[in-house]
C-alpha cells in the first residue's frame, strides 16, 4: 500500500510553545481529518522543523488543507510557526 506524504519545513523560535501544542493538534487531526495516518517532528538546525505527515491518499491530504487551522488544537500549533521555509507532497513506497 502507498501513501501520500506530507513534507512541510517551517520556522518557529517558540520551541516551548510550539511542542506544548503539538498534543492538542494532533488529537484534533485524529478526530476530524479522514485518512490521517501519523505525523512525525524533526528539529533541523537554526529554528527550522521538518513535520513529516502521512495520509492514506492524495484526496485525504487535499481534504485536510482546505479544512486549514478549523479547530483549537490545530490553530495553536500553527500560530507558533513563524515562516514556510517549503510544502512538498509526495508518495511513500516501501
Amino acid at each position: 500500500m502507498t501513501t501520500t506524504v506530507e513534507l512541510t519545513r517551517f520556522k518557529a523560535a517558540r520551541t516551548d510553545e510550539l511542542l506544548a501544542a503539538r498534543p492538542a493538534m494532533l488529537a484534533d487531526f485524529a478526530k476530524d481529518r479522514a485518512g490521517f495516518l501519523n505525523a512525525r517532528l524533526v528539529r533541523l538546525p537554526g529554528d527550522e522543523w521538518l513535520d513529516v505527515v502521512e495520509w492514506r491518499s492524495p484526496a485525504d491530504f487535499a481534504a485536510s488543507r482546505e479544512k486549514g487551522a478549523n479547530l483549537p488544537g490545530i490553530a495553536a500549533f500553527f500560530a507558533a510557526i513563524d515562516a514556510l521555509v517549503v510544502a512538498e507532497e509526495g508518495t511513500r513506497e516501501d
